[in-house]
């Protein structure tokens, strides 16, 4: 079973940057498309981003042109590269592994993003 493991969270203030990582285990990772999910208090789970096998990207529009992801398949990790923050990025960022942004294989644990305004 694969297993998700993120690191990289914490508290920023506005305007400020954070870089997510996610390492997973298995030696699948390089034919699954992962992706980066956010929950805020109150609220529902909802995509971030996600990379294909095949290098493709997608993202939510709320963060496009503020967030990246990306993905070494050598290290077995994807990352989610966070600019411009702001405070309604506030959230538990969640890492998956998915088909689709409704199609979710397993999930991180997740770590929580605070960006203070």
């Amino acid at each position: 079973q694969v297993q998700l493991v993120e690191s990289g969270g914490g508290l920023v203030q506005a305007g400020g940057s954070l870089r997510l990582s996610c390492a997973a285990s298995g030696s699948a990772f390089r034919l699954n498309t992962m992706g980066w999910f956010r929950q805020a208090p109150g609220k529902q789970r909802e995509f971030v981003a996600s990379i294909s096998s095949g290098g493709n990207t997608d993202a939510a529009d709320s963060v496009k042109g503020r967030f990246t992801i990306s993905r070494d398949n050598g290290k077995n990790t994807v990352y989610l590269q966070m600019n411009s923050l702001k405070p309604e990025d506030t959230a538990v960022y969640y890492c998956a592994r998915l088909i689709s942004r409704t199609i979710i294989l397993s999930w991180g644990q997740g770590t929580q993003v605070i960006v203070s305004s």
